[in-house]
């Protein structure tokens, strides 16, 4: 089943679960526990972009909807467009608070989703880091590593994406599969490891 299809309505998408969002917080102490990476206070939705009064309607809508939650400190909800014309609806929290974050992430999505635009969601991401610089990269532990915590729209899945620091595309492969290891049981893995799609320049990587 290609993206296309689901965009022009050639196969039916399979309904995602939401609610296996809030799992996140819990899964990130476990992570932090395990390989030492913290939330870094960003997270994103993925989005094929459409042209359109409608769907501007919607934007407007979600940033006026997270905006207007007194409680939100620093920058307000952003939208960003990557080199590959996909869109990131982006939301900054403090990073100690990954539930408000989380919960941004899921009104993000219900509210696409509630306005007909479920076949253009792609994935969310929340991104992790790691203490300090040039150590531990293969493991994980410490030494600016990164991760993206992906969710899959489409599958209800989640994966970990690793870009490695420093110049290049490259992911950290080993620390990919030690996270899959760590939250099996805090979160619903991908099975399907060609479905575990790079992410580059993703918002908080």
């Amino acid at each position: 089943m290609g993206l296309l299809d689901i965009i022009l309505g050639r196969t039916k998408p399979v309904a995602a679960d939401l609610d296996r969002l809030f799992a996140l917080p819990s899964a990130a102490v476990t992570l932090e526990a395990a390989v030492s990476l913290t939330p870094t206070g960003t997270g994103a939705v993925c989005f094929a972009t459409v042209e359109g009064a409608a769907f501007d309607g919607v934007r407007r809508e979600v940033r006026a909807l997270l905006d207007a939650d007194a409680g939100r400190t620093g920058p307000p909800v952003g939208i960003e467009r990557d080199e590959y014309g996909y869109s990131w609806l982006v939301s900054r929290r403090d990073p100690r608070d990954l539930p408000a974050l989380v919960s941004d992430l899921h009104a993000v999505n219900s509210a696409l989703e509630g306005d007909g635009f479920g076949p253009q969601l792609l994935c969310s991401v929340v991104g992790f880091r790691g203490e300090g610089e040039g150590e531990g990269e293969g493991e994980g532990e410490g030494g600016g590593a990164r991760l993206g915590l992906v969710y899959l729209y489409k599958r209800g899945t989640f994966y970990p994406f690793a870009p490695t620091p420093g110049a290049g595309r490259r992911r950290d492969n080993a620390l990919e599969l030690r996270v899959r290891a760590v939250l099996g049981d805090e979160l619903r893995i991908e099975p399907e490891l060609s479905r575990w799609f790079p992410i580059w320049g993703a918002p908080g990587l």
